[in-house]
C-alpha cells in the first residue's frame, strides 16, 4: 500500500515560549475527517506536530507552540469534527520537539 504525502504548514513559535501536549483521542474518531480537520485547525492556531490514526481505534496527536494555542487545539479534540463522537482524551505534558510544521501521518 502507498504511503501518502503528508501535508505540512510552517509554523514559527518562539522557543521560550513553546509547549507541547500529546494527546489520544478515543471514541468514533476514525472515518469522520478528524485528521483533516485537526490539521486545518492546527494551521488556524498556527500549531506544529502531527496527528495519525491509531491501530486500536483512537487518533493520536503531538500539539506543539504558544501555550494558548496548544490548550485551544486540546479543546478541540474533546468534541472534534461534526461526525465524530469523542468519549475520552487522554492528555500528556511532553517536552517540546522543536517541530516547525503540522502534518497528517499515514
Amino acid at each position: 500500500m502507498a504511503r501518502r504525502a503528508a501535508r505540512v504548514h510552517d509554523v514559527r513559535v518562539d522557543p521560550n515560549s513553546r509547549v507541547a501536549r500529546t494527546v489520544v483521542v478515543h471514541g468514533r474518531v476514525q472515518g469522520v475527517f478528524f485528521r483533516d480537520t485537526c490539521r486545518r485547525e492546527a494551521e488556524t492556531a498556527r500549531v506544529a506536530g502531527w496527528v495519525r490514526n491509531e491501530p486500536d481505534g483512537s487518533v493520536a496527536a503531538l500539539f506543539e507552540g504558544h501555550q494558548d494555542a496548544v490548550r485551544a487545539m486540546v479543546d478541540w479534540c474533546r468534541s472534534g469534527p461534526p461526525s465524530a463522537r469523542v468519549s475520552r482524551v487522554e492528555v500528556t505534558e511532553v517536552e517540546p520537539t522543536g517541530a516547525a510544521a503540522f502534518e497528517v501521518r499515514f
